[in-house]
């Protein structure tokens, strides 16, 4: 009988023994993943340790490289392979992203190729420009989850949502110190431009315009931003604010006659263009003051598949010590350029872009 009673105790055990190994299991698999929610409000369950991701959409992969997480992509968009890398540099510092297997076709709507996608096995798809219920699509038909992160406004570099989207992927990816510095990097350098100017009266100040701003493709003098974020980095006297509007616009000749600012920019983008019209409409131009007295300068395109806010902060420096230059007599716009560049990207590229657009320079249209 006794013999009997230790034998059902030891069943027993065993029995719970094998069901808190089994529970213990189930607990494990399911600390494997963790929930997020992405920019866009979607619920996605991902991988507690990604170590293996693709970048869809414009703008999406400068954002790990903003990270210092490249190690972990295993596949790239054909637009980052086959546009030039001039405009965007996160790829002039990261050739090798180039050698990377295609996983779509990329550009401002990106179509991602999903038997590609599939073949580099990644933990998880972050992706920017995709509607949510592509999204939900994608994950459905090949298992991988997708977030959706977003840039913001276009040439905005202070944007609430692109800070959450470096948040949320450097949480993701292990990276929250380097999110948290990146986006503390941002401000500090936009405080420090504004606070270099911030009290100048308007009475005091040139007024400015920039034009040759590139909107879906290269585009001359009449095209400019009527909120240029570089010039209310430093809070400059835009003519164009004047419109109260934001973003891209168009303007005509005759109201650029008629603002008739002390000192135009040129995003170098757009340059051709102007000096092609310049040889066509030269009455036009030698009418506007900035060119009487050869005060045109040149400035870095930084909008080239989504902003490079790098090349962004770049140019408020130049443009600071053009318009205020006691103020920026500290600075070497070009030095500036690739300091900012070294802390984003990881390496100096300015001479590389200046090389290839004209960079930081007054222009000679004569």
């Amino acid at each position: 009988m006794l013999k009997k009673f230790f034998g059902l105790v030891m069943i027993l055990f065993i029995i719970g023994f094998c069901g808190c190994i089994n529970t213990t299991t189930e607990h494990n698999e399911k600390s494997k993943t963790i929930t997020i929610t992405d920019l866009y409000g979607r619920t996605v369950e991902i991988p507690k340790d990604v170590n293996r991701i693709v970048c869809l959409g414009p703008g999406c992969l400068r954002l790990i490289v903003y990270l210092n997480a490249t190690d972990k992509v295993v596949g790239v968009e054909d637009a980052e392979k086959k546009w030039i890398p001039y405009g965007r540099p996160y790829r002039l510092a990261h050739p090798e992203l180039a050698n990377l297997p295609t996983i779509g076709q990329g550009g401002p709507s990106p179509k991602p190729n999903l038997e590609a996608i599939l073949k580099v096995h990644p933990d998880v798809i972050f992706a920017i420009n995709i509607p949510p219920e592509d999204a939900d699509e994608i994950q459905k038909k090949i298992g991988i989850p997708v977030v959706l992160l977003d840039y913001g406004t276009l040439g905005n570099f202070n944007d609430y949502k692109l800070f959450k989207s470096i948040e949320l992927a450097g949480k993701i990816l292990g990276k929250e110190k380097r999110a948290k510095d990146v986006i503390n990097f941002i401000n500090k350098t936009l405080k420090n431009l504004s606070e270099r100017t911030k009290d100048i009266p308007d009475n005091k100040k040139p007024s400015v315009y920039v034009g040759g701003v590139g909107y879906k493709g290269q585009r001359g003098i009449e095209s400019t931003i009527a909120d240029y974020p570089p010039f209310r980095a430093v809070n400059a006297k835009n003519v164009a604010s004047s419109l109260n509007k934001t973003g891209h616009v168009t303007i005509s000749k005759e109201q650029l006659l008629e603002w008739n600012p002390d000192i135009i920019f040129i995003d170098e983008g757009g340059l051709k263009l102007v000096i092609e019209d310049y040889k066509k409409n030269k009455e036009f131009y030698e009418s506007l003051k900035a060119f009487k007295t050869g005060n045109v300068y040149g400035l870095l395109p930084y909008n080239f598949y989504n902003t490079n806010i790098g090349t962004a902060l770049a140019d408020a420096y130049y443009i600071g010590k053009v318009l205020y230059p006691e103020r920026f007599k500290d600075i070497n716009p070009e030095e500036k350029a690739d300091e900012i560049y070294i802390f984003l990207v990881g390496k100096p590229v300015y001479k590389e872009m200046a090389n290839f657009w004209g960079g930081f320079k007054k222009l000679n249209f004569s």
